[in-house]
């Protein structure tokens, strides 16, 4: 009986043997050719639906511009971090970013983005209801890069419009001059904006104190030898302690307090401030209109020097400034696309051909060869 059960057992497990054998490349190729025709037509007629689709989407075209961005000079302090050497990381200056990087983030701020709305009118371009909608799309239509090697700044625009994509890019040059124009990016250009503040501030008083000056019964030719130069002399005093306080300012936005420059600074002040307290001290007098004269005659001078200070510190820095070279040299104007950038038809077409041969030859091999799928058909 066990003798006659045997044979019976061997061809029930003949059939889970056939099953569990390797597929062959040969059994794959006669899989595939026998569905040659859907594999090849398929493919085929997909490609032909999105090719025609392609020509109902709105061409894009692309304008693209390109520019220097304004070059700076290397300040005192980061000629000192350059040379600690390996100890310049320990100062962080790892974590400083070139110009050009702050010049893309300028342009990409939303005070650009919105002037580049209004100009062009984006809101009724892009059908937005609200600012940021059109920003957003603004954005996706923007690239703005830095060149690794040469360091120059693309600006490539996206819109419908040849001509307006052109404009668009080129507008951002502008927006950039602009930007660059009112903000103090640069050390002279803190320094320009600082004592351009102070010569603003000085001018005035120094209108008042003429006005205070004229009302007292100022004569030029009723001028006093002795009253005019202990005025002149503590109007200069007064000037130069002003003039050291501003240097000592400066000095302490880019060095740290123990530095030798602000400690030889803070000893030029204090000398200077004794000097001009000897010099109030003695300069009273019991004359009470004398006093008031004189008084309001070194306060005149006091501003009157103190102006022509600061109008030298302020034709410094603006020297300065334009030796820096803050200007955005453009190496390729934008000009009008001739050709779309997109939709990219043939490459469209040949991705929907290859997406729909790869799904099509996995479906085939996986009817063909899985046992559950084959069981349900």
């Amino acid at each position: 009986m066990n003798q006659d059960l045997r044979p019976e057992e061997h061809s029930s497990q003949a059939p889970g043997s056939d099953t569990e054998t390797a597929l062959t490349p040969a059994d794959i190729l006669a899989a595939l050719r026998s569905r040659r025709k859907l594999l090849t037509l398929a493919p085929i007629c997909t490609g032909i639906v999105v090719l025609g689709a392609s020509f109902m989407i709105k061409p894009t075209f692309t304008a693209r511009t390109t520019f220097l961005p304004p070059q700076q000079q290397q300040s005192a302090t980061s000629a000192a971090i350059t040379q600690l050497g390996a100890l310049a990381g320990l100062g962080g200056s790892a974590a400083l970013k070139s110009p050009a990087d702050q010049y893309v983030a300028l342009m990409q701020s939303e005070t650009v983005s919105d002037r580049i709305i209004e100009k062009f009118d984006l809101m009724q371009t892009y059908e937005a209801k609200y600012r940021f909608e059109a920003r957003k799309i603004l954005t996706e239509s923007i690239r703005i890069s830095v060149g690794k090697k040469d360091g120059l700044i693309t600006v490539e625009a996206d819109d419908h419009s040849p001509e307006r994509a052109a404009e668009m890019a080129n507008q951002y040059v502008v927006e950039l001059r602009r930007m660059t124009s009112d903000l103090a990016l640069t050390e002279a250009q803190q320094r320009r904006v600082f004592f351009e503040q102070q010569l603003n501030l000085t001018r005035d008083r120094l209108e008042k104190a003429q006005l205070a000056l004229q009302a007292s019964g100022f004569n030029p030719g009723a001028l006093k030898a002795e009253p005019k130069a202990a005025a002149d002399t503590y109007a200069r005093l007064g000037a130069e302690v002003t003039a050291a306080e501003v240097r000592l300012q400066t000095l302490r936005r880019t060095l740290a307090d123990g530095a030798p420059e602000v400690q030889q600074q803070l000893g030029t002040l204090t000398a200077l401030r004794s000097q001009l307290a000897k010099a109030e001290a003695s300069g009273h007098t019991s004359d009470a209109g004398s006093a008031d004269y004189v008084s309001r005659y070194r306060d005149f001078k006091y501003q009157e020097t103190l102006f022509d200070l600061f109008s030298r510190q302020y034709e410094m820095a603006r020297l300065d400034e334009s030796r820096e070279g803050a200007l955005v040299q453009v190496v390729d104007v934008a000009q009008t696309p001739e050709w779309k950038s997109k939709p990219k038809r043939a490459q469209l077409t040949i991705t929907a051909g290859l997406i729909t041969l790869v799904l099509l030859t996995l479906h085939v091999l996986w009817r063909e060869f899985n046992p559950w799928a084959t069981r349900r058909a």
